[in-house]
């Protein structure tokens, strides 16, 4: 009976040491994506799949509007924050500086705009090589205030 014992404790403790290291810290952005439409959460998934890809070294976080956002080590301008990404009937919406919105407007023009947000509309694919040069040009002004303020 001890032996029988033995074996279940270990196993269990095995079942455990494999559960922490297969598990995963959760940055919000899994959830945020499951509470959207269904129809959208693909488009979602490959507008966050194309930052990931353009910017490796970003970390994923929803601590900021609470939306999906992504932050840069070293970046000391707003937290570090580059882009976001955010559903909003009928639109998915990339939110980047407003001086990237303004340098890209000729290339934008098709696509609704604010002050700092480019919207997609739903449905229609997301026009991922233009999302990932919007996300590089954001790291780039990002960078560059980063740099202003630091010599400031």
């Amino acid at each position: 009976m001890k032996s029988q014992q033995l074996i279940t404790m270990k196993k269990t403790q095995l079942q455990g040491k494999n559960a922490t290291v297969a598990k995963r810290k959760s940055s919000g952005v899994d959830e945020y994506i499951a509470r959207c439409p269904k129809e959208v959460q693909g488009d979602l998934a490959k507008l966050r799949a194309g930052i990931l890809a353009e910017v490796p070294g970003a970390t994923e976080r929803t601590d900021y509007f609470q939306w999906p956002g992504y932050s840069y080590p070293g970046l000391e301008y707003y937290d570090g924050m580059f882009a976001w990404f955010s559903f909003k009937k009928p639109n998915i919406r990339l939110h980047v500086p407003p001086s990237v919105i303004q340098e890209h407007r000729k290339e934008l023009a098709g696509y609704a705009t604010t002050k700092a947000i480019v919207s997609f509309p739903e449905g229609k694919p997301i026009p991922t090589t233009l999302a990932k040069k919007l996300v590089r040009a954001s790291l780039k002004a990002m960078k560059h205030k980063s740099i202003n303020r630091i010599q400031s």
